[in-house]
């Protein structure tokens, strides 16, 4: 039998791990801490980043890099994206692995850059509209699983799919890994406009706008533009702009009430990525106005309604 490694124990992490394990998976957590990992073990709930979930009794739980990494025929990397690069570090290069971080490295570049740049050779990406708080429940949920190698992508399809999770493959690599990364930032912008109670009619347009915005950035990173219409793009908008599950747009919420979401611990994926996307923005000139907004939002070089004022008085222009 096919043996994964999901390699993070936070929300997401922990929540693959225990739904591929009711699934008849022979699966692994991996937790970095020791001290964590004895607490999962002690309690079967992750009370920390997935509370009110128990975990099955009988799923392997480990702080041993090497025990989860022993005879795996998959890793899944489930990791914030600022911890990517010290965990690849320590895996064997032969490891096939799916990254699963919606983020990008430390210089601005792709995670699968980094991996590819390491010696890593059979990789891919999940991404899509999956809440751990829904997916370890069983709810339905549905995702896509990306490779240039379609070969690897339909492998990792066939270890992942789950009558409640529903995977599907594409070789557009770079658009998929992006959706995610761009989607992160618009969800902290309509948690601001949550926050300052502007309205439906703005958030619907805010997320129209950025799907053109995301379809730019697409483009210019030779993405295939049709992949922002699918689960990774459209699809992950949609939940992480809604959702009450979602961190980035709840971070978004805090900062329209005044509140530092940096502060809490835990990390903010969009927040990360805003500054990111704006230095490469910046240096391409490229036209990203919703990421500039919640950057210079965030540098408190505006003020919210300031940043409104930006949106809405952009030129005048054909849909």
């Amino acid at each position: 039998m096919a043996k994964i490694a999901v390699l993070g124990a936070g929300g997401w992490g922990t929540a693959l791990a225990s739904m591929l394990h009711q699934h008849a998976r022979s699966v692994v957590l991996w937790a970095r801490r020791p001290e964590f990992t004895q607490e999962l073990l002690n309690l079967r709930e992750n009370r920390d980043y997935l509370p009110g979930v128990p975990l099955p009794d009988d799923l392997p739980i480990t702080s041993d890099l090497n025990q989860a990494l022993d005879h795996v025929t998959l890793a899944l990397v489930v990791v914030p994206s600022v911890g990517v690069q010290d965990l690849l570090e320590q895996l064997p290069r032969e490891t096939p692995i799916v990254l699963c971080a919606k983020g990008l490295g430390a210089g601005g570049e792709r995670l699968s850059q980094v991996a590819l740049q390491m010696g890593f050779k059979t990789l891919g990406v999940l991404s899509g509209p999956n809440h751990a708080e829904e997916v370890s429940r069983g709810l339905p949920a549905a995702t896509v699983v990306a490779s240039e190698d379609e070969d690897f992508a339909v492998l990792a399809q066939s270890f992942l799919m789950t009558p409640s999770f529903r995977v599907y493959t594409s070789t557009d690599l770079v658009g998929v890994e992006l959706g995610g990364v761009l989607k992160n930032v618009i969800a902290v912008a309509a948690g601001l406009v949550d926050g300052l109670k502007l309205g439906d009619n703005a958030k619907s347009a805010l997320m129209t706008r950025a799907l053109k915005e995301m379809q730019r950035y697409l483009s210019a990173q030779g993405a295939d533009e049709d992949t922002v219409f699918g689960l990774s793009g459209l699809g992950d908008l949609i939940a992480t702009c809604t959702s009450q599950h979602s961190r980035n747009r709840a971070a978004g919420e805090k900062l329209a009430q005044g509140q530092d979401p940096r502060q809490g611990g835990k990390a903010i994926e969009g927040i990360r990525s805003t500054y990111l996307l704006h230095e490469w923005a910046q240096t391409h000139h490229a036209d990203l106005p919703i990421v500039e907004v919640v950057y210079q939002i965030l540098e408190n070089r505006i003020t919210f309604s300031q940043g409104i004022s930006i949106l809405m008085g952009r030129k005048a222009r054909s849909e």
